[in-house]
């Protein structure tokens, strides 16, 4: 443990992280709180995909999507899931799995709220993941859902968050001929202590 500071420095996983994703805002161009979100089936099949994590709480991460989606029927079905965040110009990855559950109360509201007027319609138009006959047939449910809500609708009651509450979190930064470092956080359960392990490369 005695080797772990610098940008390994923290009693909390979720300080550092928080840490690391300041950084990333100054020096990734586009969406550094992307993640790549990994899910499985109701047949143990993986899927994954890239969302955006909107927030670190002080025992999560949420993100916010279509609760008709696939991956929100893959998230609700095993009620787990678990992401990596890749910085490439920090050369530093974060990963996480653990626990979800939705979050369909007023955070929910007040980030849909927070949202672009246009973001907030597309929301109300897009059946995420169903076939689509055209683009043009997408615009033209734009065009409805903003006749029908105007210019202040209220959240979708098909739309909310995941709170992502997680049992193991690694942190990985690039080491010389790929000699990295790593270091793994695990817990037995939610509000369960934290155990810091270095591991090999």
């Amino acid at each position: 443990m005695s080797d772990r500071d610098g940008i390994f420095a923290g009693d909390q996983p979720f300080d550092i992280v928080r840490r690391w994703m300041t950084e990333a805002e100054a020096a990734e161009l586009n969406d550094p709180n992307a993640i790549a979100l990994a899910t499985v089936d109701d047949t143990g099949l993986p899927n994954a995909r890239m969302v955006l994590l909107k927030d670190v709480e002080d025992d999560a991460f949420v993100f916010y999507t279509n609760y008709e989606s696939a991956k929100a029927g893959e998230l609700d079905g095993a009620g787990k899931a678990a992401f990596v965040m890749h910085w490439k110009s920090l050369r530093r990855q974060v990963r996480a799995r653990g626990i979800v559950t939705r979050e369909d109360g007023p955070q929910a509201d007040a980030y849909y709220a927070s949202r672009s007027l246009k973001s907030r319609l597309g929301a109300w138009a897009s059946r995420q993941s169903r076939p689509l006959d055209s683009r043009t047939s997408l615009m033209a449910e734009v065009a409805k859902v903003t006749a029908r809500h105007g210019p202040s609708p209220s959240r979708p009651p098909f739309w909310g968050g995941y709170r992502l509450v997680p049992v193991e979190i690694e942190f990985w930064a690039d080491g010389a001929f790929r000699l990295h470092d790593r270091f793994v956080w695990r817990r037995a359960s939610a509000g369960q202590a934290w155990s810091v392990t270095r591991l090999n490369p």
